[in-house]
């Protein structure tokens, strides 16, 4: 892989992995409309280990006083004891959030990269969530903020997140939208997606890790450390800057342009394979 291709693809992970529009499929999706050869097991744990120091460093003040609320320790002094007991419940519900997408992951993550890291698939996906995201977003009551979250909708959204392991789906557009179905805001929903998804993204990041620092051992990594290094500063990089935009984007606007991004692209890839304009896949 050349470093063109590497900063290419650690920008479509930076940008995708927090919009709505699936980094696993764009990351299947731009290799085979380039005819690139797939990045490789060293590759996706430098781009999810960028996207992991993206997440954290964002979201590292509240990481902070949830972790300690959730064992009954205020960050601060001054932290009023309704304040303590509603991060402590959210701690909590993070957690509980958490387990049904590792369990999922745990156990079929290995048969739906090999059997549905296709483009069609992709592209049933990319359409089908994004219409669900349309009807949702246009008919919930969206009036709920991180206050209101209860047990049941952490166990919603951590189930919506467990289907995130289809490419095409996306972690941050199927868990949005469950928490929109739910009545959160859309900047609620956005920001509980992400909170939920760090422990996922360390979680895929430090399961290869060891093989990663074997085959660095070993002599055999596919392309050379530097390549790794600039691939995780840049989605890193790349997915601080999109989380920050998507935020504030949410405060005063709808899902709608994400909504046609995917149903256009999922009719796109379709023409492509059917029409034989595509690489064969």
């Amino acid at each position: 892989m050349s470093i063109f291709q590497a900063i290419v693809l650690a920008v479509v992970q930076g940008l995708t992995e927090f919009l709505p529009i699936s980094s696993s499929g764009h990351l299947v999706l731009i290799p085979w409309f380039a005819g690139w050869k797939e990045p490789g097991l060293a590759f996706e744990v430098a781009l999810h280990a960028g996207t992991l120091v993206a997440v954290l460093l964002y979201f590292l003040r509240d990481w902070i006083d949830l972790v300690l609320a959730g064992f009954g320790i205020r960050s601060s002094a001054t932290m009023a004891a309704e304040d303590l007991a509603w991060k402590r419940r959210l701690f909590w519900f993070l957690v509980a959030g958490t387990i049904p997408g590792a369990v999922a992951g745990l156990l079929f993550e290995k048969f739906i990269e090999d059997r549905l890291s296709q483009p069609v698939p992709i592209a049933a996906a990319m359409i089908l969530v994004g219409l669900i995201m349309w009807w949702v977003d246009r008919t919930a009551v969206l009036n709920r903020d991180s206050r209101q979250i209860t047990l049941g909708d952490s166990l919603v959204v951590g189930g919506a997140q467990a289907l995130a392991l289809f490419p095409g789906v996306s972690r941050s557009g199927s868990t949005i939208v469950a928490g929109l179905w739910r009545g959160m805001s859309r900047e609620t929903a956005a920001r509980f997606s992400f909170l939920l998804s760090t422990p996922i993204i360390a979680g895929a990041a430090l399961k290869e890790l060891p093989k990663l620092i074997h085959m660095h051992r070993a002599g055999t990594l596919d392309m050379p450390l530097s390549t790794l290094l600039i691939a995780i500063a840049v989605s890193g990089i790349v997915g601080y800057t999109v989380i920050a935009f998507f935020l504030r984007y949410l405060q005063t606007r709808t899902l709608k342009v994400f909504v046609v991004y995917r149903v256009v692209l999922g009719i796109l890839i379709l023409l492509f394979v059917f029409l034989h304009l595509g690489p064969a896949r």
